[in-house]
């Protein structure tokens, strides 16, 4: 008994580390292969193939598994939803990163949480953000502004029109995310997140119709490296990472899980720099610093009011009590980092349907399916 108890440990060990490293990774490395992708394919065209294809695969897996057909109302809010994070959100860093180095996009989208934060506050009635919160987002914006700062020893400005699209990316991806809290999607992450990816899809090609794009497009002139990555970002980014973000999410605390909106960046910028030799000099390593720093002070600071609201709002039921349910960890979320932008944004790993979990909304349970599985 006991060694098998002992094998089973090391096994669930084993497959934390797996997935771990496939968060950190997976999503990390979803903005240099967005650069790669882009290279022989145009930018909206590339974003269409990616979040159709993922999309199509993760719907007949999520149809083959539960046969229930998602309503009128259900598409219609995740096309909403599709369109703010995945068109809005993901669309604008995939057209950046023509002029953005693919570790600056990182750093960049890094941001989304002061965006959550302030949007939250502002436009759908959340909580005013606390010292420790404001002291962050003034952080936050200060390690933006180092990005555009004259050039000097330091190295050069971001492109301006890029950083304004990452920016703009940002308010979308969080407006998209605060708005799935409220929106009539399946209980299902999974199925929630392919009708987005549909959704998206179908955007995407509509906007490259309209931009032109279909006649820069040349199939013979695609490169293997931008096929391969448009594969990585569909299998890899959007599927793959999404799994084992949601497998964690079961099995460990969120605070762990938030761990990968800190190391996405940095493994952005470290890949970005060995494989595609992008610059890091002093103004990004600056930049990193104080946006990192920012986005942990964020974190920490919403961490230690929600026990306290939790205390408030939960009168101890027992069981016996029919409102009785097992609190579930704090729901957030995060696709900033998918990316889809979510989790990574540039990755974007898709939707969460208001039930899953990010850095920055540690404090506020949101819904969550009745049967407690997340999915």
């Amino acid at each position: 008994m006991d060694g098998s108890a002992g094998s089973q440990s090391r096994v669930s060990t084993l497959l934390l580390l797996l997935a771990f490293a496939t968060v950190y990774v997976v999503w990390g490395s979803t903005y240099l292969a967005i650069r790669f992708a882009i290279e022989t394919i145009p930018p909206f065209l590339m974003a269409g193939l990616r979040m159709l294809s993922a999309g199509a695969v993760l719907y007949g897996a999520c149809r083959l598994r539960d046969r229930a057909r998602p309503t009128w109302r259900h598409w219609r809010s995740a096309s909403v939803v599709g369109c703010l994070m995945l068109v809005g959100g993901n669309g604008l860093v995939t057209w950046a990163e023509q002029h953005v180095a693919s570790g600056l996009a990182a750093l960049m989208i890094a941001t989304v949480p002061l965006w959550m934060v302030l949007l939250d506050w502002v436009a759908f009635g959340g909580l005013r953000p606390t010292g420790g919160i404001v002291a962050g987002l003034i952080l936050g914006l200060v390690g933006v502004l180092i990005l555009r700062v004259p050039s000097g020893v330091a190295g050069e400005p971001i492109h301006f029109w890029g950083a304004i699209a990452l920016l703009a990316a940002c308010v979308f991806w969080a407006t998209g995310s605060l708005h799935s809290r409220r929106a009539e999607l399946p209980k299902s992450l999974f199925l929630a997140a392919a009708m987005e990816m549909i959704a998206a899809g179908v955007a995407f090609f509509v906007l490259a119709t309209a931009l032109g794009e279909w006649s820069r497009f040349d199939l013979a002139r695609v490169s293997t490296r931008s096929w391969l990555s448009v594969a990585y970002l569909s299998l890899f980014g959007s599927i793959l990472a999404l799994s084992a973000y949601t497998w964690l999410l079961r099995v460990t605390t969120p605070a762990r899980v938030a761990t990968y909106a800190y190391v996405n960046p940095v493994v952005a910028i470290l890949l970005g720099a060995t494989l595609a030799h992008e610059p890091m000099t002093l103004r990004v390593v600056a930049a990193a610093g104080v946006i990192i720093a920012s986005v942990v002070i964020i974190t920490m600071s919403k961490a230690r009011r929600r026990p306290a609201d939790v205390r408030a709002k939960t009168a101890a039921p027992t069981r016996d009590d029919p409102s009785f349910q097992t609190l579930p960890p704090p729901a957030m979320d995060v696709r900033q980092s998918s990316g889809v932008i979510v989790p990574p944004v540039s990755e974007v790993c898709g939707a969460t349907s208001g039930k899953t979990y990010a850095p920055w909304c540690l404090m506020r349970p949101q819904r969550t399916p009745s049967d407690g599985g997340g999915t």
